[in-house]
């Protein structure tokens, strides 16, 4: 999801609600702790060089229960982080504290925020030599990729 579409949604909103990978939500007094810019500057394993920018949501529960984010506010909020992120429709990542620190990717399914689960994965698989998707299905049939019996 990316900011356009979140600001976009909001008002249309009663309440702003974040359902986790496995349907259960984060409790309704969540806060938005923060909202920034996260740049990933790196090298994959190929040796690209690679930039990666997205928004990033912090969200974090306390023991106030009777907190409540309107969207109206969470709105404003984005507003005003403008000076941080700029005017650019950036993907949005959050964070949410559980056993650890998790990173999710952001959906909406017409009514709730939808976290989504992010996977890891090797950006040069070629350069480590890990076989596409065709090739797999060959090798589990008897044939390695490269061994010349197909």
């Amino acid at each position: 999801m990316k900011i356009s579409e979140i600001k976009n949604v909001l008002p249309s909103l009663q309440a702003v609600n974040f359902k986790l990978p496995d349907g259960s939500y984060v409790p309704q007094h969540f806060h938005v702790t923060e909202v920034g810019l996260v740049t990933k500057h790196f090298i994959d394993c190929g040796g690209v060089e690679r930039k990666e920018t997205v928004a990033n949501f912090q969200l974090w529960e306390a023991g106030d229960y009777d907190h409540r984010l309107a969207p109206q506010k969470f709105l404003h909020i984005l507003n005003l982080c403008e000076k941080v992120l700029g005017k650019d429709d950036l993907d949005i990542e959050v964070e949410y504290q559980q056993a650890t620190i998790g990173k999710f990717g952001l959906d909406f399914d017409g009514k709730d925020f939808v976290l989504t689960a992010k996977q890891t994965a090797c950006l040069a698989q070629d350069a480590c030599g890990i076989p596409n998707k065709d090739q797999t299905k060959t090798a589990i049939g008897g044939c390695a990729p490269g061994g010349g019996c197909c």
